[in-house]
């Protein structure tokens, strides 16, 4: 696999946010870039503002000022389409328009060479038809940048199905030697990362629907305790809900209704409204020189209690809990050891028993259906961490018949520990474990539908929307039965279809491997 020749000519067509980015990558990495669109003062003006980036990055040190001049040389304007004829790579990145794109493709066509990688930077529409009425399919590939383009890492390289492998190859290998991390992927609704990221939205807008807490509160949870840059709500906001729908319904629609990418009733409400987040001065926030961000929920201090103790239970969701007995040990508590609840399956989480209370992570059920299974009232649960050693907040949850004592206990334990301690409703699965498992599930099935592999899935949602850690390599710590622990109870909760197991895991429960191995 090698990459286009440096120095050889790349033509981007179209000037706006993503051409520009696209464009000053690219020339900054030695290739002659020209640059097209059907206003020549766009692209006049593309030119000057990646010339003050150059300068600022040479002011930053992070460029020096020879390779700025150099970069900036190699980029130029063209005033039209024939004016690209003797270049070896051509990125599309014009209107999302399946008619649009096809138009000018086809006029690209009659223009370059045989041998000239024709390569699209569509975000949804399908690779495969748009190459479909082309005289050489097989050169068109799909060529996804993130935005914004020269901070963002990923480049999503799609093969429709007339793709040619060593157009793809070629492809990947240039943006590597453009210092992006690509990923192969099949051309299919939502590529790899708008697909797989629809249960970070999904799953949140589920759980404000159903009351589990606030926006800032759930936000919160994700943050301090999942590790994500962003909440959910605030990330919508930022992307525009407008934008956040329409791609949902895209991906919802192009998969046949499937239950598990259904829109969300609230997010079309602010759509209704206008309320499409910053660039409105309102979404799930309010926005504006007056507006205050209202803080999430944290409960009150709880006395420290006397008696901590732990469960020692099979599965390997133990080793996932294991920093936080060393983190209570670290706060003074003396941990015991005492035997496994009455009832306790044979997958339970470890359970740590204070003043009478039985804490257990978070495995899908509510937390009054499992203080009801096992017989004990004071049951209080607790939400997944990405990190519980060095985790700032922790998410409990408690048992309809839980007393107040027994929770005011299991709160101050928390507190001793050194977290915030937010309270959410009793809804199956949680915050975070919630979304994990869903993540998790869609990428295993992106997975076992031969969309990607296991490696890109999680290279493609690290590097692409900046998750702190890929969904399967996650599941793996998580442990896979704890996943599909989660995932079933949850269908059992609210139906099968939205829900259901991806087959890839219920494979690795039962030869008992890791996702990767």
């Amino acid at each position: 696999m090698s990459a286009l020749v440096t120095g050889s000519v790349v033509a981007v067509i179209g000037s706006g946010a993503m051409g520009s980015g696209i464009a000053q990558v690219a020339a900054a990495a030695g290739y002659s870039v020209k640059l097209f669109d059907t206003r020549p003062e766009a692209v006049d003006k593309a030119i000057a503002d990646i010339g003050k980036v150059y300068g600022k990055l040479v002011e930053k040190g992070r460029m020096s000022g020879a390779d700025a001049d150099a970069a900036r040389a190699r980029l130029s304007g063209v005033a039209s389409l024939d004016q690209v004829a003797g270049a070896a790579l051509v990125i599309e990145a014009i209107v999302e328009n399946l008619d649009v794109k096809r138009g000018l493709f086809a006029e690209l066509e009659a223009i370059v060479g045989d041998d000239c990688i024709l390569a699209t930077n569509t975000s949804s529409i399908s690779v495969t038809a748009i190459a479909a009425k082309l005289r050489l399919p097989q050169r068109l590939v799909g060529m996804h940048f993130f935005n914004p383009v020269p901070l963002m890492a990923l480049v999503e390289v799609i093969s429709g199905l007339a793709t040619a492998q060593e157009v793809a190859d070629t492809v990947y290998a240039t943006a590597a030697a453009w210092g992006k991390s690509p990923v192969h992927a099949k051309s299919t609704p939502g590529f790899i990362v708008n697909r797989v990221a629809r249960p970070f939205y999904g799953e949140a807008l589920r759980l404000l629907l159903e009351q589990a807490a606030d926006a800032a509160t759930l936000d919160a949870v994700m943050r301090e305790a999942g590790g994500f840059r962003m909440g959910p709500f605030e990330l919508m906001d930022l992307i525009g809900h407008d934008i956040n729908f329409s791609v949902t319904n895209s991906v919802f629609n192009a998969y046949f209704c499937d239950p598990r990418f259904a829109p969300s009733v609230l997010q079309q409400e602010l759509v209704n409204a206008g309320f499409l987040g910053r660039k409105s001065g309102r979404g799930f926030y309010c926005y504006g020189d007056d507006a205050t961000r209202p803080e999430p929920m944290t409960e009150a201090p709880q006395a420290r209690p006397e008696v901590v103790s732990i469960s020692i239970e099979p599965g390997v969701s133990g080793a996932l809990t294991a920093p936080m007995e060393q983190r209570l040990r670290s706060a003074g508590f003396t941990v015991g050891h005492r035997k496994p609840l009455p009832g306790a399956g044979e997958h339970e989480a470890p359970a740590f028993h204070c003043n009478g209370a039985a804490v257990f992570l978070s495995d899908g059920r509510s937390a009054t259906e499992r203080a009801s299974a096992n017989k004990h009232s004071d049951t209080v649960l607790f939400d997944l961490m990405l990190d519980f050693a060095g985790a700032k907040r922790i998410a409990l949850a408690r048992a309809d018949q839980c007393s107040d004592a027994a929770y005011h206990a299991v709160v101050g334990l928390f507190q001793a520990a050194g977290f915030s301690v937010t309270r959410l409703d009793d809804v199956p699965g949680m915050a975070v474990m919630r979304t994990v498992a869903m993540l998790a599930n869609e990428a295993a099935d992106a997975v076992n539908q031969g969309v990607c592999s296991a490696q890109a899935v999680d290279i493609a949602m690290q590097k692409g929307v900046n998750y702190p850690c890929g969904p399967l390599a996650w599941a793996d710590a998580v442990g896979v039965p704890h996943i599909v622990t989660v995932l079933s109870n949850l269908a059992a909760n609210y139906g099968e279809d939205r829900y259901r197991v991806s087959p890839l895991l219920r494979r690795k429960l039962a030869n008992g491997a890791r996702i990767h191995a």
